[in-house]
Parts: structure tokens; C-alpha cells; sequence
């Protein structure tokens, strides 16, 4: 896909409709020497902390790419049209541990340009980012009763924050001026 480099400022997306219904794929790793891992994600957010752009995303310690978010330093989120649904149905419901399944996505890892984790060729909005935070969520801090029964068997996510370093993506995501 011709993808455009979108300043921050002037990223157009709806966000709740973006991780709610149409997904990213969280990927990390090194694209260079082919060590890397992706899953599909509907849970984050995209804001402003410590006057840096961030991305936050959520990923459970059972996940394989949970190994790969803490032994490198930077992600991807890539976002895709609705014709890509299955394969990333597929990358959200297989393991990397038990195969390809990357190659039986049919998606394309490319190198990204400002961080090592790769993107992929098909999507229509990546954005690039540098790990500054994480934290295993404390279930003594839940406010709602609700929220436990996410976790039967206690492998509460790990939150990740990292500084956007770039964007890239298709004109329908920048903001018309």
C-alpha cells in the first residue's frame, strides 16, 4: 500500500472504532534478523504523557509476543481494511509458538523506518513506536467487581507505553486542513 508520513498532530482516526472493531496488529521484535512475533490487539489507546505522543497496549504474559515486548525496544501497530478481517482473526487466535503463522496470514512483514519491530506492506496505517513504560496490572486496583472475572486464571495483562516515532498511513487518516 502507498502509504504517507502523517505528523502526529495531524492523524485523523477514530479510535474506538479502531481497537474496538477493526483491530491492530501488534507486532515486536527485529525485522533485520527475522526475530519477530505479532498478535492481533483490540484493546489500547493513543494520547499524550510526559508531552510525548504514546501508544499503550495491553498484552498477557500467556501470549508468545509477551516474550519478544520485553526483550526489545519498540512495537508497530499496523491497521488494515476490512478485506484483511481473517488474517487477522487468524493472527489473533494462533500462537507463533506453534508455527508460521505469519506466512499463513498471507500478510507481508516490511522494515519499518524509524524503529526495529517490523510493519507489514498491506496496512493502511502503521505507527511506529519506542517502548518508555510497562507494568503488570494490579488487581487490588480494579474499581469495578467486573473487571476480575477478564482473568480466570490470574494472568492479568502487562500495560505497555511507547513514544510514537512515526506514522504513516493512507490519506484517508490525515486530518483535512
Amino acid at each position: 500500500m502507498n502509504l504517507e508520513p502523517i505528523k502526529i498532530q495531524d492523524l485523523d482516526l477514530n479510535i474506538f472504532n479502531q481497537f474496538d472493531k477493526r483491530w491492530f496488529l501488534l507486532t515486536c521484535g527485529d525485522f533485520e534478523t527475522g526475530k519477530f512475533n505479532t498478535m492481533t490487539i483490540s484493546w489500547g489507546s493513543l494520547g499524550t504523557v510526559w508531552d510525548r505522543p504514546f501508544a499503550q497496549v495491553f498484552v498477557r504474559p500467556t501470549r508468545h509476543t509477551f516474550e519478544f515486548m520485553n526483550q526489545y525496544d519498540s512495537f508497530t501497530l499496523s491497521a488494515f481494511n476490512k478485506t484483511y478481517k481473517s488474517s487477522l482473526d487468524l493472527l489473533g487466535s494462533k500462537s507463533g509458538r506453534d508455527g508460521d503463522k505469519i506466512a499463513d496470514s498471507g500478510l507481508t512483514p516490511v522494515k519499518s523506518s524509524e524503529v526495529k519491530s517490523p510493519c507489514f506492506k498491506e496496512a493502511e496505517l502503521v505507527i511506529e513506536c519506542r517502548k518508555m513504560y510497562w507494568q503488570v496490572l494490579d488487581p487490588s486496583h480494579f474499581l469495578f467487581a467486573n473487571i476480575e472475572h477478564k482473568y480466570p486464571r490470574k494472568d492479568y495483562h502487562c500495560v505497555y507505553f511507547g513514544e510514537v516515532m512515526a506514522v504513516f498511513g493512507t490519506k484517508e487518516f490525515i486530518h483535512p486542513v
